[in-house]
């Protein structure tokens, strides 16, 4: 007889450069909310995994424009977290939460991990003065915030006012009004497994 009843289906799987990739959200109090909430909200919507990770335990708290937002409960401390086991890492802005992580020496090396392991960074608004802190913006073509383009040009990099820049595996975009395309470039990079130091997009 044949081996009819032993056949074991196999699921269909997701796109294999978006299946089981896990997405880490590096943040703490006073992030730019929408800059968090929409970004997730697109990469869960592509089956990516996405974790917000936090030096503070338990729940961090969004900035909304001009006032307080919401609380979010974090998956990880920051502590805790291995940044080896995560395929990219997401930066939200806002003014208070990549000030007060870049003078984090955790967040700051949790940072360059991504870098030397040529793993997709995307960084929007005051985000990328992270990468300053972090020594990896020399020679990047990037944008961010108005506010801070003579920092990154100090520190190296080649600012530009566009609304998303791709250099390589780096992603950054100026503002929320920026999320649609700073989202879009960011899950292009992730499907298609780029690595930094490609040509600038």
């Amino acid at each position: 007889m044949k081996d009819q009843l032993n056949v074991i289906m196999t699921p269909q799987r997701q796109d294999d450069n978006t299946v089981e990739k896990k997405i880490a959200i590096l943040l703490t109090d006073g992030f730019e909310e929408v800059e968090m909430t929409e970004p997730r909200k697109a990469l869960e919507a592509e089956g990516f995994q996405t974790h917000l990770i936090s030096p503070k335990n338990g729940e961090v708290r969004g900035w909304d424009e001009t006032e307080w937002g919401n609380t979010f409960p974090t998956d990880l401390p920051l502590a805790g977290a291995d940044p080896a086991q995560y395929d990219a890492l997401l930066l939200p802005g806002g003014v208070m939460n990549p000030d007060t992580l870049r003078q984090d020496q955790q967040a700051v090396r949790f940072i360059q991990h991504f870098f030397e392991t040529r793993k997709p960074v995307a960084a929007i608004c005051h985000a990328p003065i992270l990468l300053i802190e972090a020594d990896v913006v020399r020679g990047k073509e990037l944008t961010s915030f108005p506010s801070i383009q003579t920092d990154l040009r100090n520190a190296g990099a080649n600012w530009v006012d566009r609304e998303v820049v791709t250099d390589g595996n780096l992603i950054t975009s100026r503002n929320p009004h920026d999320i649609p395309a700073f989202n879009q470039a960011f899950i292009n990079v992730l499907k298609e497994g780029k690595r930094v130091g490609s040509t600038v997009a």
